[in-house]
């Protein structure tokens, strides 16, 4: 491993980390806060209750600090090694979450934690993601921008006529297509400091950034929405991280081992998937260890903002 990728895996797993704290942090704020109505009223003095929460506080700096350790790592290294490494989000909101909440996992649940660090680190051995352009191509843009737009929109139509799973399913597909290509206007953007701070911000991509994100963002909750988490994480998780792959090829010429390798990475996606099932069972990725979080009240309610993202 060069020094190059292993810092490009050092802040993306970083990312991952302080996103999945976060996440914990803030649901231990939020079962501390009693949930008095849903009208918008109440739902305005339970937010400003919970900014007084040291704990909610230390989560939302960490998402900020996420979001600057994932910018570090698609700064140094491919899309296709940064947004895989992504899906060990899960993994330590298990391991955040039963410390925080003192409760200690099962056995099914350790084993769908091993099921998806291995075919993680199978995937990533067998594909060797290779390094590409800090950049891309206008016309590469248009051609993976609309292939992006294309996928988003057949998936949306299908979503129309689905119900249950199979709806939460396709949207989470959806966002995690969103998610991938997010990532991958960031890595533009952050792409262009290599002119320096005026090229950066003078660029449409760091603004497209944005506008993407809250469209994954959006389609995330209608996942969630339409049905359980179960449903909705494998396509998160290994739609983005695939998306990402192909994000990679064809707008920064990065690329990945073929041939005798397509093995050993399918037996890694499997593993992938089976592991985010497990653990979309898991009370600590579901919000069940809630209840018996720390100085949980009668009347709390759990509040996890979102599943681990992207």
């Amino acid at each position: 491993m060069t020094a190059m990728t292993a810092v490009t895996v050092l802040l993306a797993l970083l990312a991952a980390l302080s996103n999945a704290s976060a996440s914990v942090l803030q649901r231990r704020a939020a079962v501390q806060e009693p949930d008095h109505g849903a009208g918008a009223g109440s739902v305005v003095r339970r937010f400003t209750r919970l900014l007084r929460r040291p704990y909610w506080l230390a989560g939302a700096g960490l998402l900020a600090l996420s979001s600057l350790l994932q910018a570090g790592a698609l700064a140094v290294g491919s899309l296709s090694l940064v947004q895989p490494l992504l899906a060990a989000e899960l993994l330590f909101t298990l391991a955040v979450g039963s410390v925080v909440f003192r409760r200690r996992p099962d056995g099914r649940t350790w084993l769908a934690f091993v099921a998806l660090a291995g075919g993680l680190a199978l995937f990533l051995l067998a594909a060797a993601p290779s390094a590409g352009r800090s950049t891309a191509r206008p016309e590469d843009w248009l051609l993976g921008g609309g292939g992006v737009l294309g996928a988003v929109v057949v998936l949306l139509l299908a979503a129309r006529a689905a119900r249950g799973a199979s709806r939460a399913a396709l949207l989470g597909l959806a966002s995690a297509v969103s998610f991938a290509a997010t990532a991958a206007l960031l890595k533009e953007a952050v792409g262009r400091l290599e002119q320096g701070p005026a090229a950066m911000f003078g660029h449409w991509s760091l603004y497209a950034t944005g506008l993407a994100g809250l469209v994954a963002f959006l389609l995330l909750q209608g996942a969630l929405g339409a049905g359980s988490l179960t449903a909705s994480q494998p396509a998160l998780t290994l739609g983005d991280a695939l998306t990402s792959v192909v994000l990679g090829w064809v707008l920064f010429a990065e690329s990945i081992h073929l041939g005798l390798s397509l093995l050993p990475e399918a037996v890694g996606v499997a593993l992938i998937g089976a592991g985010s099932i497990g653990l979309a069972h898991a009370a600590s990725i579901g919000g069940e260890w809630d209840a018996a979080g720390p100085e949980a009240s009668p009347g709390s309610t759990a509040a996890l903002p979102r599943p681990p993202r992207r």
